[in-house]
């Protein structure tokens, strides 16, 4: 428990952190201690106060690389993303307020990256269908796998092709960001389950739509590695045509049950994520607060080991 941290230039989350420590400044001498020069401020379901972060910040020279919206609320299961392209507009305005409320703590602390992650698609059939879907995936013998991924395939081509309304309003909701914050930069998560807006088609949509702003891609190995594992675009689709406009990727190990494991634990192929990545890209360490200092401290050995 006494090991000293490796000196190295990834970001640690505060999720990692869970209930342990409960201040921001308590969370930054700890990341400084194992080798941090970074953070983000991540989802918790037990946010840390924010008070005490300049006076860790003038002792120990640590930055705020990146701040998650939502990180301001605790974090709760059935937690959803942003509700910048939802259909109804008070929900669009309150996402707004939102957002603007994490922009401008991002820029208090320091952070020059915001992230956006994605919220369902907003269709109760879709929705019912998403879940019998996955409940397929996990009851159906493997020999017969290959019928669920097509229909997996199909469910979401015609989800995202349904979608195309809310990506629509999430759009001009952060050119709207945009215009109010433009010294910010704005990172698109991709979603984490089926019937998510942030699919591989709409991210296309949105970062093209969106290509002349500070607006890029943020990847999550243990996200696109689930969704791969479903049939859909896996991680090596994501990478090649995203990691160009990346900037950054939270680095967690999944499995078919966990996917907040820290890397090396699981079957991420991180060689291939390492390979991919800009040089200049935020690299997050972001596993679940179950694990605790060891672990953080040997998944960092083993990502710089792979070169990041």
């Amino acid at each position: 428990m006494t090991k000293p941290g490796i000196p190295n230039d990834l970001v640690l989350s505060t999720s990692c952190y869970g209930p342990r420590l409960r201040s921001i400044e308590d969370q930054a001498f700890s990341a400084v201690a194992m080798g941090f020069r970074k953070i983000e401020l991540g989802l918790s379901a037990t946010p840390p106060e924010l008070r005490g972060w300049a006076d860790a910040r003038r002792e120990t020279g640590i930055e705020m690389s990146c701040l998650v919206v939502g990180s301001l609320k605790p974090k709760t299961p059935s937690m959803t993303g942003s509700m910048l392209g939802s259909l109804d507009a008070d929900q669009r305005e309150m996402a707004l307020n939102s957002s603007r409320r994490h922009v401008q703590l991002a820029q208090s602390l320091g952070a020059p990256v915001v992230i956006l992650r994605g919220c369902a698609v907003e269709d109760a059939k879709l929705e019912r269908e998403a879940a019998k879907l996955i409940d397929d995936h996990s009851t159906t013998h493997v020999d017969d796998l290959d019928v669920v991924k097509e229909r997996t395939r199909d469910f979401v081509h015609r989800l995202q092709a349904r979608s195309q309304r809310q990506v629509e309003h999430f759009c001009r909701s952060v050119h709207t960001l945009r215009a109010e914050f433009p010294e910010t930069f704005f990172a698109i998560a991709p979603g984490n389950d089926l019937d998510d807006l942030f699919g591989f088609e709409a991210v296309q949509w949105i970062l093209d739509d969106l290509a002349a702003h500070k607006v890029g891609y943020w990847h999550d190995t243990a996200r696109i590695h689930r969704r791969g594992k479903l049939g859909i675009p896996d991680q090596g689709a994501w990478l090649q045509a995203f990691s160009g406009r990346a900037l950054g990727v939270h680095l967690r190990d999944a499995t078919d049950s966990d996917f907040g494991l820290p890397p090396s634990l699981g079957e991420v192929d991180f060689k291939l994520v390492s390979e991919y990545l800009p040089k200049d890209c935020a690299r997050v360490v972001d596993v679940d607060p179950t694990h605790g200092r060891p672990e953080v401290l040997a998944s960092v050995q083993f990502l710089l080991g792979l070169g990041f």
